[in-house]
Order: C-alpha cells, then structure tokens, then sequence
C-alpha cells in the first residue's frame, strides 16, 4: 500500500484522543469541517487551518507564535507550493517544542488528504509527548525523586521537514517527527507527490517493474559492505529480524540528482545506533 493510500487511511481511522477537553475537539472538528468544505486555494482557509492548531495547542498549555514563514518551494508551473504552515520555537514546563508544519498548496484531491495525514500526525505527536513526559515525571517523584534534581531536566519535541527534491510537476518531502530526552526516538513520513497527475509516485515509477529486485539487490549490497574487518556490523541478520525485501509500504525519497533513496524505520532493521537506515537505489 503506498503513502498516499496510508495516509488516507490513517487519517480516517484515527479517532480523536480522549485527552482532549471537549473544547478542544470542538474546535478540531469545526476547523476539519472549515478546511475540508474549502476548495479554493485562499488566505481564508490558512487562517482557519492555522486556527485549528492554535485550538489543539491551546489543549496543551502552550502559547505558541504561529508564522506562515516564506515559501520553501516557490510555485513551478502554477502547480503547487509546499509552505510552512506552522512555525515555532518555545519552552514550557519543561518542554522545548520546536515544530516546523508543512503543507502541500495545490488542486486536486492529495494535497488534501497529504496535508490532513500531516496535522493529524502532529496532533498526536504533541499529545503523546506531553503524556510521555507527564509519565516520566510521575515516576521520577513516585521513585524518590526530589524537586531539586528534577530542576533543569528538558524534553525536546520535534517536527520538521526537508524538501528532498522538486521539479515542475513533482515533489518528494520528508517530514520528521521526534522526542529526545532519557532516550530518543525519530519517525519520518514520505511525500513523493506528481501534482500534475494528482498521484502518489511509488518505488515501481522510478524503478520500472523490476522495482523489488532492483532495490533488494541494491541494500543487500549495501548492507554486505557494512561489514567490518572483525565481521561487525550495525544490521540484523535475516533470520533475526534483519532486512528481507522491499514491499509496497516501503518509504522513500528522491533526491535532486534523480537518485531513489529508500529508508527502513529506526530500530526495524539494525540496531539504533545505525539511526535510520538509507539506501541509495543507484
């Protein structure tokens, strides 16, 4: 299943987290009913947009600064923007939020469904962290902690994304979702976007038909030559949960020189200090 039938999914079946007030959602679902009824691409439907996240950061205690910063991607062809949506850069209770949102500005039907997969990615990402860090300080004073060593303890939360490449038609971002405190852990989402066509770019576009052995010839290869003289290496074995094949689901990039770069979820495939694991598909 590719990110663009994911995302759709996931946006559907993903329900409201109970941990918001009734305010909260009220105000969610009123900017959902807002964003989806507008088709025209207007300076109205960013405020009402932007107006929906202020209401779930809200439900958090936080008083954010919302920018619509300049256009990473400017218009190609009249075809689309990728801009930022939400910019902002804060500390509160303990809680450093630096968040980067961007959304995909075109016509048709993927933009939106991109940009809904995108808010409803980072709607749950605030809450989880907010939850995560409420969890760990409970604990911290349930074993004996004092207020004194809990001073100056700080958790990082983190959205952000980088456009990977960009034509007249085409883009392939990433958007990066992260917590770093006693531990770190980062999940990335992959946009490969024709907007032209109005489609999800998949492995088999780029990579013609023969798309899986191409790429598993390309990693198995890869991973053999990270191999060290004294047989150490950051990858799993196969049998061990280490990499198989590529499938459907498999996310990736491009980069601006052409070159397919496919990624496998930290911790899925080696161990976490490989980060996660890129492939080049040359």
């Amino acid at each position: 299943m590719n990110e663009f039938k994911n995302a759709k999914e996931e946006y559907d079946n993903t329900p409201i987290p109970a941990e918001l007030s009734e305010r909260v959602q009220a105000g969610i679902e009123e900017g959902k009913a807002r964003y989806r009824a507008r088709r025209g691409r207007t300076f109205r439907r960013w405020t009402a947009a932007a107006a929906c996240f202020v209401v779930v950061l809200a439900g958090l205690n936080l008083s954010p600064t919302i920018a619509k910063a300049a256009a990473e991607v400017p218009v190609l062809g009249g075809l689309f923007q990728v801009l930022t949506f939400m910019d902002y850069d804060e500390t509160q209770d303990g809680i450093h939020y630096d968040v980067s949102v961007p959304q995909v500005e075109a016509e048709g039907d993927l933009a939106q469904v991109v940009n809904d997969a995108i808010e409803n990615r980072v709607q749950r990402h605030l809450l989880k962290a907010q939850r995560d860090w409420d969890d760990y300080r409970e604990a911290f004073f349930a074993t004996g902690g004092t207020e004194e060593e809990w001073a100056g303890r700080e958790m990082d939360v983190i959205v952000n994304y980088e456009v990977k490449s960009q034509t007249d038609s085409r883009v392939s971002f990433v958007v990066s979702f992260g917590e770093g405190w006693v531990s770190a852990m980062e999940e990335r989402y992959y946009y490969n976007l024709d907007l032209a066509e109005d489609r999800d770019l998949t492995l088999r576009d780029y990579l013609g038909e023969d798309w899986v052995e191409v790429c598993n010839a390309a990693i198995q290869k890869q991973i053999d030559e990270s191999v060290d003289e004294e047989g150490f290496t950051f990858f799993f074995p196969a049998d061990q949960g280490g990499f198989t094949t590529v499938d459907e689901s498999t996310g990736f990039y491009v980069r601006e020189d052409g070159t397919v770069v496919v990624c496998f979820p930290e911790y899925s495939i080696a161990a976490g200090a490989a980060g996660i694991p890129e492939f080049p598909i040359a």
